[in-house]
């Protein structure tokens, strides 16, 4: 049997980690088997149906490098792959149904629905719909058709009895008829499927041997198997995934932090880790190994290593992959990486120079060791595109010590910054060191006035390496440039003294 899986998103919000799970799962299951992964968008929710939820979900999967076999854009034996291009085929299904005396048409205004809920409200009962027009006649249901009255199509949940289905995580979900949502809508008075009806249709005529889906449609499965049964068809195999949590310990939302794989792209994230990662929320090859190349999850992924228990998704831990996977690219990859971004956020211009070029290569090894995402070449960076517009003169001062005591220690240093670029960094090491020692500063005391000066921040690449960047021309410019404020504020601190 060749496996054959889905991811059916549904286009009314923008793709969210979540999401991106049950799609990688899926995916791998299919390349682990030699099977095809089908990509189905099933809009037939059009109030909230959104163009630009169908731009990101593309744009998501192509980010990903994740390649459907059959789906909308590419085709397939078993399309259209677009649910809002079906719907004459789910009426055919949902008459089938009402033929064979598995579902019936329903009547019922929105008012008296709304009348009814509120009445099992009053009443503390069950909500659901109590199945008024479940027992009309043949005779009945043309007369209201004629009379011009609109009808829904509802499912007939067996009244007695349970019904259940074998999970390969979970192991045999059952339920008892009574508690399944009673007589479900199969087709609304539109014309259009629900999530159920469609949902089982395709599944069924796109031949998906495996449903991968999130356990928060374990109380669907129940509705699914009537349906299939209705239709005398064999139900697919089940695999609910466990759920994505945050720390606390509550379902993955946005008050965890960023949900939506746009926000993690824009942030500077790499395919490479947040693949990685997010396979690994919920699933394990081993105890030990935690890096793997989509490549090598296509050929080692297994349901059966999936967890039962939920993934806690770890924002911290993302970091720290995107942060190894940074280390991993060569400068050559780094560069095209950065480069959208310092345009991006004006660092260089949009049709980049010679020189602006020759500083982004000089740069990436030294910046790699510091960049978690890939947005923050841009701050890292700008010190060597553009003059410092404003010193904060409180971060140039160390701790215990005074303006006096700064601009000694850089009037100090400017000394060695004069012919620095001719020696080694060792050279430059030591040199700085026995003037610290000299000046009677430590050695961080002397280097941290030293790089807010050359850079504006106390955050910088390694302080060496930032000056054989930046020249030791521009750098003593800067360097007398701070050494200037500092004194003024000195002569100001002095004058208030005097008063």
């Amino acid at each position: 049997m060749e496996v054959r899986v889905r991811y059916a998103p549904s286009p009314t919000g923008l793709q969210h980690i979540g999401g991106v799970r049950t799609a990688l799962f899926n995916y791998f299951f299919a390349r682990s088997k030699g099977g095809k992964f089908i990509l189905r968008v099933e809009d037939t929710d059009r109030e909230r149906f959104s163009e630009e939820s169908l731009k990101d979900l593309y744009e998501t999967l192509e980010w990903l490098g994740i390649d459907w076999d059959e789906g909308p854009i590419k085709g397939g034996a078993y399309g259209p792959y677009v649910q809002s291009e079906r719907s004459a085929l789910y009426r055919e299904y949902a008459d089938k149904l009402i033929a064979a005396g598995k579902a019936y048409h329903c009547f019922c205004t929105s008012e008296r629905l709304t009348e009814l809920r509120e009445v099992q409200k009053i009443e503390k009962k069950n909500y659901g719909y109590d199945r008024h027009c479940r027992n009309l006649s043949t005779e009945d249901v043309e007369k209201k058709k004629s009379e011009g009255f609109s009808s829904v199509i509802r499912l007939k949940v067996p009244l007695e009895g349970e019904t259940f289905f074998d999970d390969l995580l979970l192991g045999r979900v059952t339920r008892k008829n009574r508690d399944i949502s009673p007589d479900p809508v199969l087709l609304k008075s539109d014309g259009f499927p629900t999530y159920h009806l469609a949902n089982v249709v395709d599944d069924h005529l796109m031949k998906i041997t495996h449903i991968l889906r999130a356990q928060e449609w374990i109380p669907s499965g129940a509705i699914h198997v009537l349906l299939y049964k209705a239709f005398g068809w064999e139900p697919p195999l089940y695999c609910h995934l466990p759920m994505v949590m945050g720390k606390d310990g509550q379902k993955l939302s946005k008050r965890h932090g960023s949900t939506s794989v746009i926000d993690f792209r824009k942030r500077g994230y790499l395919p490479e880790a947040l693949i990685n990662y997010v396979t690994m929320v919920g699933w394990s090859y081993d105890d030990s190994r935690e890096f793997f190349t989509k490549e090598e999850l296509e050929k080692l992924f297994s349901l059966e290593k999936i967890n039962k228990a939920p993934g806690v998704f770890d924002y911290k831990k993302l970091e720290w992959f995107n942060g190894q996977y940074i280390r991993r690219k060569s400068e050559a990859e780094l560069v095209d990486e950065v480069i959208p971004y310092l345009k991006k956020d004006g660092i260089v211009s949009e049709n980049i120079t010679e020189r602006e070029m020759l500083i982004i290569k000089n740069m990436m090894t030294l910046m790699a060791e510091r960049l978690h995402f890939m947005s923050d070449i841009s701050e890292l960076s700008r010190f060597l595109f553009h003059d410092i517009g404003e010193y904060t003169l409180k971060d140039i001062i160390p701790k215990k010590m005074d303006y006096e005591g700064t601009i000694r220690v850089l009037e100090s240093a400017r000394e060695l910054v004069e012919g620095f670029e001719s020696r080694s960094d060792e050279e430059n090491e030591e040199l700085f060191r026995k003037k610290s020692e000299e000046v009677k500063v430590k050695l961080g005391s002397m280097l941290m006035p030293l790089r807010v000066a050359i850079s504006g921040s106390k955050v910088s690449p390694p302080i060496f390496g930032s000056l054989r960047l930046l020249g030791s021309e521009k750098a003593l410019k800067r360097i007398d440039h701070v050494i200037e404020l500092l004194k003024e504020e000195l002569k100001k601190e002095e004058e208030n003294g005097k008063q």
